[in-house]
């Protein structure tokens, strides 16, 4: 690597990266730091309240990625345009993202509504505290329009090379959100639903805030008259979306079988497995925010048609990610204790939890190569393969593994954990070997 950084190009590639990224690194590390203040305020209403929340989640994680991987279409035409240095292409597609957000926001909305009041039913809930959980998820989805505009338009401007905007825009709803449930929650005493109003306001300001952003652009110069569908336009990024969409449906299923396996555990197994996930997402944003920035990148390359900047680009992104991902992954290590008692005072939780973590901790830095690969399919735009990848690391190793060992074999929860790992190990082999596979990624030292 250091011989690499020797030359001049390569120099100005990883500052280009470090740039792009380190916004989006922030901005989901505040993200998760408020969302863990978040779960403590409503936690502290008690266990009904919790779980009358908590119920929502799986949906909203859904929702959210089927609305961001239509962004992640627009980020890679939209990048790939600007590498060609073609501004109406870049123009008529920021226009498609308008209709495209738009449209999804309403489908969803009614979707979502006409659920609402089966959605706790559906997730065995006990009827006490189905009222509030339905109102909540009312609460939230209600504005999806805006939720839309900021996932979507947010994934736009990242495509110019301004990460910083989408990141104060986000940062700012994350703040809100907890302030307003503050007023809400404890001032106004509405409780669990309290939550769900703050959401819902924080979501029509954030999604004003990026759509002005978004309009604002000067390299994306959305006009009314680029609105209008256009097929040239629009099937390339829903080419590109919707094998996306489809990966992280195939990941969420998948997540929520597997749990379905460990809730079968004794209810201390089941709360240390759950809060050492939650505990780790700290650890692997780096991973994550570095993913639409070399999307980014790459996608500009290869408008280019610069080979030679699309590998450098990989290359970069894969080592330094690595080399991030083993401190993170040494602090969580070391950490896992500490992090496991930020989140519960259970002696035999924090034992199970810490286990678990200390687990995990060495396959961080593959985890993280796998996200910043993906970033590359992205960039490129050949986003099928990671949507097969998923299937057979995902259900045939996580899944599969996890129901022999819980419910064939009768092992434990560390069994499950590992079960986890082997996914994340394939999956960044097959990706890797696939990049290796690709046109002009065959060899890295070109």
């Amino acid at each position: 690597m250091s011989g690499f950084l020797r030359n001049k190009e390569n120099k100005s590639m990883l500052a280009s990266l470090l740039m792009l990224s380190w916004p989006a690194v922030l901005e989901q590390l505040l993200e998760t730091v408020i969302q863990y203040v978040d779960t403590a305020m409503v936690g502290h209403l008690g266990a009904d309240a919790t779980a009358s929340i908590s119920l929502s989640s799986t949906y909203t994680w859904l929702i959210n990625s089927i609305i961001g991987a239509l962004g992640i279409g627009f980020l890679s035409y939209i990048a790939r345009s600007i590498g060609e240095k073609n501004e109406q292409k870049v123009q008529r597609a920021a226009g498609q993202a308008v209709t495209v957000a738009i449209g999804i926001g309403l489908l969803l909305t009614v979707v979502t509504l006409g659920i609402a009041d089966k959605m706790p039913v559906w997730m065995g809930a006990e009827p006490k505290i189905r009222p509030a959980a339905s109102l909540y998820f009312i609460c939230i989805n209600a504005p999806l329009v805006f939720r839309s505009a900021i996932l979507i338009f947010g994934a736009a401007i990242r495509a110019t090379g301004d990460t910083k905007t989408p990141m104060y825009i986000n940062v700012f709803i994350n703040l809100l959100n907890t302030a307003l449930n503050y007023v809400f929650i404890y001032l106004l005493g509405f409780g669990a639903v309290g939550a769900g109003y703050a959401s819902a306001i924080a979501y029509i300001l954030g999604g004003i805030l990026m759509t002005a952003a978004f309009v604002k652009n000067p390299v994306l110069r959305v006009t009314a008259s680029c609105i209008p569908l256009r097929k040239e336009i629009l099937a390339p990024c829903l080419g590109i979306g919707i094998p996306v969409m489809l990966t992280r449906i195939v990941s969420c299923s998948g997540y929520i079988v597997a749990t379905g396996f460990v809730s079968s555990m004794a209810t201390t197994v089941y709360a240390a497995h759950s809060i050492a996930i939650t505990a780790e997402t700290i650890f692997y944003i780096p991973g994550y925010g570095m993913q639409a920035s070399t999307a980014t990148l790459i996608g500009n390359a290869l408008g280019e048609k610069n080979g030679k900047k699309e590998r450098g680009i990989a290359l970069l992104a894969l080592g330094l990610i690595f080399l991030v991902m083993c401190l993170t992954g040494g602090l969580l290590f070391f950490g896992a204790e500490f992090m496991m008692s930020l989140f519960t005072q259970d002696a035999k939780v924090i034992e199970i939890g810490t286990k678990l973590l200390r687990i995990v901790a060495f396959t961080e830095p593959v985890f993280g190569s796998s996200a910043v690969m993906e970033g590359i399919y992205n960039g490129l735009g050949k986003t099928k393969y990671p949507f097969f990848v998923e299937i057979l690391a995902r259900w045939g190793v996580r899944i599969l593994g996890s129901f022999l060992c819980v419910r064939v074999w009768g092992l434990g929860i560390e069994a499950v954990w590992y079960c986890m790992i082997g996914d994340n190990i394939l999956k960044a082999l097959l990706l890797g070997g696939g990049l290796l596979g690709l046109n002009g990624f065959s060899d890295f030292r070109k």
